[in-house]
């Protein structure tokens, strides 16, 4: 009877699963959304492939995603790829830096002070609802082809979402906490810092990942006027030369390099925005 007790309990301990911990919850969790989110893409390009090589769709219009591997790997053994990306990303990169600066600054110079936002706001407002191909002739005429006309487009697009995202969150933070700044006897700058940028992060954090976002379609632009290099070009050169299949890699590579960005930017949000209790959804 020992022995079979013993043997139970073998079994027993054996059949029972060990509670997972913490880190393999969020392990598994993590590539249950992934696998969640890979779905539709990997159905599309299945039904893609299939439709391409019988024939259904036209072969010059729609490369299979096979033919568009293969030519990304030309381009990535001639180096063609790595040259355009790395002058594409420092345009991007410039004219993010450029532009989002100054949305911010002038974002929370024009969300503290009321005459400020009177002065400035209508002329920024009007200058915002000038489309991208409008005002690139006059930037070709100012600064030629060169790459100051690029990097300032680019500025353009970056400076409105973090100018208008730090106006509002300046203007969303609760008028209570500017009171009780003023008691304890804060400095304006004082306040700016630790009351002012705070309270309006989330907004500013948004700002970052549209502008991000709108920076990468003002590259396209500005790589399509009188570029010479740059994935824009290399797309523009590809379709003079019926070449789509580079072109669909240019889209790739465009596709890649925003939700690299943007999910930078998420990390950082959940870095800096863990304190806030709000609804993340079921």
């Amino acid at each position: 009877m020992s022995r079979q007790g013993h043997l139970v309990g073998v079994e027993l301990d054996t059949g029972q699963k060990r509670p997972l911990t913490d880190r393999q919850v969020r392990v598994k969790q993590r590539i249950y959304r992934t696998l969640l989110g890979a779905l539709v893409p990997i159905i599309v390009l299945i039904a893609w492939q299939v439709l391409g090589q019988f024939g259904i769709i036209s072969s010059l219009l729609f490369p299979t995603p096979i033919r568009i591997i293969n030519a990304g790997i030309r381009l990535i053994q001639t180096g063609e790829l790595y040259d355009n990306i790395k002058i594409s990303v420092l345009r991007a990169l410039s004219g993010f830096v450029l532009g989002g600066s100054l949305g911010l600054a002038f974002g929370i110079f024009v969300g503290l002070f009321r005459k400020t936002e009177r002065a400035l706001d209508p002329t920024v407002q009007m200058i915002r609802m000038v489309p991208h191909l409008a005002i690139a002739p006059l930037f070709i005429l100012w600064f030629g082809i060169g790459e100051t006309a690029k990097v300032l487009l680019i500025a353009k697009g970056a400076f409105f979402p973090l100018y208008i995202n730090a106006f509002l969150g300046i203007r969303g933070v609760d008028n209570k906490l500017f009171d009780v700044t003023r008691v304890l006897g804060f400095s304006k700058w004082k306040q700016i810092i630790r009351l002012t940028i705070p309270g309006a992060l989330p907004h500013i954090l948004l700002g970052v990942r549209i502008s991000l976002g709108v920076s990468w379609l003002g590259l396209v632009v500005a790589e399509l006027m009188g570029s010479t290099s740059g994935i824009g070009y290399m797309m523009s050169d590809a379709r003079q030369f019926s070449k789509t299949p580079v072109v669909f890699v240019g889209i790739l590579i465009f596709a890649v390099f925003g939700i690299v960005a943007d999910s930078a930017v998420r990390l950082l949000e959940r870095k800096w925005l863990s304190w806030q209790d709000s609804y993340k959804g079921r």
